[in-house]
């Protein structure tokens, strides 16, 4: 084993100030700390590891401030034929970091220096939280320098584009002191973010069918991401006097759109993976990462583009993965114009997600329902499942709901929908918003 360092510190068994030491590489540049080895590199191994690798998360979330637990990682290695447990600290977006209680004053905030961790001085703190304003994932100096970049050279050739090292530079996968950047890292093979698909039978989790993990450059992630989805996307057909006609479940420019975004704007500064959960009436798609300060939701539905990363989605631009800034989410809602289901986009301060309905089962739904026989109670031709699933679609697809909409998608009468709204107010599922004929309806969670 290699000697304790300024990114590797040995500890023999757990001991309550290693978290001094995670402040310190959180407020530096990151590092491991490894519990079961002793000063010397010698392996001893952990006893109880389960039980010591929770005492270890518990005090990382408990002990600093900002919170520092999504910049870090906890995993059970073997080593010598001994377990041994390593932390893994990333240098966080929120510096300086400092233990909780005794704020930002040199006694709680650390750095690292050599193989020790030291209180910082007063000049530091200031200037970490300059800095920490202007931190940007992608520019940053990636933790892993061992990079290979074999899937990106493929993509690039088959494109008729160089990827030489002055190119590298160009885009910003080589910083101007020659390290790779952690764009560099999401090109790589190492690449450590990962999406998973998962598969639900009905409209709920209750029911798996099958999943899929993407590993590897981002590049590789997009392409075998699409091609599973794309195998997903079922194929209806209807006969339209001489003409067939297909149908997809999902638009083609939907489920690319979808992805891109998915990849391009994500926060990867969290080590959480993006999700895609496929449901019979249903796509959802959620990335962590909520909208850039200073831009709405309502912002973003009218065009508006202010990119998260942007080199990485420059880099995309140039691959012609991004035919233009800010038409992924127009381009989305387009692909839905002759639909009656519409796409749904929600977000919240650390996630973003697209629905996107499944428009062959809106449309068996929609065409089951009889004309002007849907009441909430009993409905007179039974098909009462039929009904509740447009219902679903439509307040889990919309954000508000009017009485109109009711109408429409389950062609009743006025007075019904009234009825159906009414019960399903009575029966807590949904809540109302505003009054007179601006009233709307929206889902309670």
């Amino acid at each position: 084993m290699e000697h304790e360092g300024i990114k590797t510190e040995y500890n023999r068994e757990y001991i309550d100030n290693f978290k001094y030491t995670v402040a310190a590489f959180a407020n530096t540049d990151g590092g491991e700390i490894f519990f079961g080895i002793d000063n010397d590199g010698s392996i001893c191994g952990i006893p109880d590891i389960d039980a010591t690798m929770l005492k270890i998360t518990n005090a990382v979330r408990d002990s600093i401030r900002p919170d520092i637990s999504l910049f870090t990682k906890c995993e059970n290695i073997v080593m010598e034929n001994r377990n041994v447990i390593r932390l893994t600290v990333f240098r966080g977006t929120s510096r300086p970091y400092y233990i909780s209680g005794k704020g930002l004053r040199p006694e709680g905030v650390f750095v690292r220096q050599g193989a020790s961790s030291v209180p910082a001085s007063d000049t530091a703190i200031r200037k970490m939280i300059q800095e920490s304003s202007d931190f940007v994932y992608e520019n940053e100096r990636s933790m892993n320098q061992e990079l290979s970049f074999s899937y990106c050279e493929g993509v690039f050739s088959s494109r008729s584009m160089e990827f030489s090292e002055a190119q590298k530079r160009t885009l910003g996968l080589v910083s101007s002191d020659g390290m790779f950047t952690n764009l560099a890292l999401l090109l790589s093979d190492q690449c450590p973010h990962i999406i998973k698909i998962a598969r639900f039978s009905g409209s709920t989790k209750t029911t798996f069918q099958n999943r899929r993990e993407f590993t590897g450059s981002i590049l590789r992630q997009l392409d075998e991401a699409f091609a599973f989805l794309d195998m997903c996307n079922q194929t209806a057909s209807e006969i339209r006097g001489l003409e067939r006609i297909d149908m997809r479940d999902y638009p083609g420019d939907a489920i690319r759109e979808t992805l891109i975004n998915l990849i391009v704007h994500r926060d990867y500064s969290v080590f959480s993976p993006a999700i895609i959960s496929i449901f019979d009436d249903r796509l959802e798609a959620v990335s962590v990462g909520g909208l850039v300060d200073g831009v709405s939701l309502d912002d973003i539905m009218l065009g508006v583009s202010v990119a998260r990363n942007q080199k990485l989605a420059n880099l995309f631009y140039r691959l012609h993965l991004i035919e233009a800034y800010g038409t992924g989410i127009l381009k989305i809602k387009e692909s839905y114009s002759e639909e009656f289901a519409k796409p749904n986009f929600q977000v919240s301060s650390n996630a973003f997600k697209v629905t996107l309905p499944n428009a062959n089962f809106a449309r068996r739904a929609q065409t089951q329902l009889p004309r002007r026989q849907v009441s909430y109670g009993i409905p007179k031709s039974g098909n009462c499942q039929v009904r509740d699933s447009v219902l679903q679609s439509l307040f889990e697809q919309n954000q508000f709901v009017s009485r109109k909409d009711i109408e429409s998608s389950l062609e009743t009468s006025q007075a019904n929908a009234v009825l159906i709204l009414r019960k399903m107010l009575n029966e807590g599922k949904i809540s109302k918003v505003g009054s007179g004929k601006n009233v709307r309806y929206t889902i309670r969670r």
